[in-house]
C-alpha cells in the first residue's frame, strides 16, 4: 500500500506572531526586511501579501493560484501555505491577530470560514481565496500600496493611537478588495463552494486512510495528505461527521475486515494485519465489540450482526 509522505519530509511548522515580529498583534514588512520562510508552513494569525513585482505561484491548502504584480494573497489562521518569491520581487507581507482585526469577534479561529459576510465582510477574501484570484490595478493598486506604506510607518512608530491608524488602513485595504470583487464574493457566499471544498478534503482524508490501513494512519499524516493542520482537520471531521479521526479509522478498518472475511479466504490473523492490527486477539475483541460477533462467526453468517 502507498504511504502518503509529508511535504518536504518533515512536520509542518506552526508559527506564532511573537516569533516573527516585534509586537505580538501586528507586523508588516517588505522584501528587504525579513527572512523568508520557503517551506510550507502555517501560523496562528492572519496574513495578507500584496505583490508589487515578480511572478510566482501561491499554494494555500490544496489550492494553487497565480500571484502576479498587483495580486493579493489572503491566508486564514492555521492554513498550510507556501508563497515562494523569485529574485527581484517586491511585496508587502501583513500579519495580524484576530483580536487586532476584530476584538469583538468571539469565534474560534478554526471556524472563521463559517462567519457570515454580513457579520464580518472583510473576512470574505480569506474565506474564498481558494476560488478567486485577487488583483488590483491603477488607482486601486496605488491606494493599496499607500495603505501598506501608512501601516509600515505607524508600525515602526508605535506611538499613541498607532494601533487605531494601522487598523483603519488595514480595514481600508480589505474593504477595497471586497468592493472590487463584491459580485464574485457574494455569489460564492450564496453557492456551494465551501461545502464542495470540505467534501473534497474529506475525500482526500478517506483515500489516505484506505491506502494506509495497514500502516497505522495518524491524524498528523492525514492532515499532511489533505494539506491542513491537524487541529483544523480534527475540527473539520468532527463538524462534518460528528466523529473523531480515530473513529473514522476504526470504522474503515472494520468495513475492510468485513470485505476480506466475506470475499477472500485469508486467515483471520492475515486480515487483522491487513487492516492495521498487530495482535489477532485484540482485533477479534474489537470486531466483536463493533459487530456483536467474532470474525469467524461473521464469516460463517455475515447477515447475523448488530452494528
Amino acid at each position: 500500500m502507498t504511504r502518503v509522505t509529508k511535504p518536504h519530509g518533515e512536520r509542518i511548522r506552526t508559527y506564532a506572531l511573537a516569533e516573527r515580529a516585534a509586537h505580538p498583534d501586528f507586523s508588516i514588512h517588505d522584501e528587504r526586511t525579513r527572512s523568508r520562510i520557503e517551506q510550507a508552513h502555517r501560523h496562528e494569525y492572519f496574513q495578507v501579501q500584496l505583490n508589487l513585482a515578480g511572478r510566482t505561484r501561491q499554494q494555500i491548502g490544496a489550492a494553487e493560484r497565480a500571484l502576479e504584480p498587483g495580486s493579493l494573497s489572503f491566508v486564514l489562521p492555521y492554513r498550510v501555505h507556501r508563497i515562494p518569491h523569485p529574485t527581484g520581487s517586491r511585496f508587502y507581507v501583513i500579519s495580524f491577530t484576530q483580536r487586532f482585526l476584530r476584538p469583538e469577534l468571539d469565534v474560534d479561529p478554526l471556524d472563521l470560514e463559517d462567519v457570515a459576510l454580513s457579520r464580518a465582510p472583510e473576512l470574505a477574501p480569506f474565506q474564498y481565496q481558494a476560488f478567486l484570484d485577487f488583483n488590483l490595478k491603477g488607482a486601486e493598486l496605488d491606494r493599496a500600496e499607500n495603505a501598506c506604506c501608512e501601516m509600515a510607518g505607524e508600525a515602526a512608530r508605535r506611538g499613541f493611537a498607532s494601533a487605531e491608524l494601522i487598523r483603519g488602513n488595514l480595514l481600508s485595504l480589505l474593504g477595497l478588495v471586497c468592493r472590487r470583487y463584491e459580485t464574485q464574493l457574494l455569489e460564492l457566499a450564496c453557492g456551494p463552494a465551501q461545502t464542495a471544498s470540505r467534501r473534497d478534503t474529506l475525500a482526500r482524508v478517506g483515500r489516505y486512510i484506505r491506502e494506509n490501513l495497514a500502516h497505522h494512519p495518524s491524524l498528523a499524516d492525514a492532515a499532511a495528505a489533505a494539506v491542513l493542520s491537524p487541529n483544523y482537520l480534527a475540527h473539520l471531521i468532527s463538524k462534518e461527521t460528528g466523529k473523531t479521526f480515530t473513529a473514522l479509522v476504526t470504522e474503515r478498518r472494520m468495513a475492510e475486515a468485513c470485505e476480506l472475511l466475506t470475499h477472500t479466504g485469508m486467515r483471520v490473523s492475515e486480515i487483522a494485519r491487513a487492516v492495521g492490527f498487530d495482535d489477532e486477539a485484540y482485533f477479534a475483541r474489537r470486531f466483536r465489540q463493533w459487530f456483536g460477533v467474532s470474525p469467524s462467526g461473521y464469516r460463517k453468517n455475515p447477515g447475523q450482526t448488530r452494528v
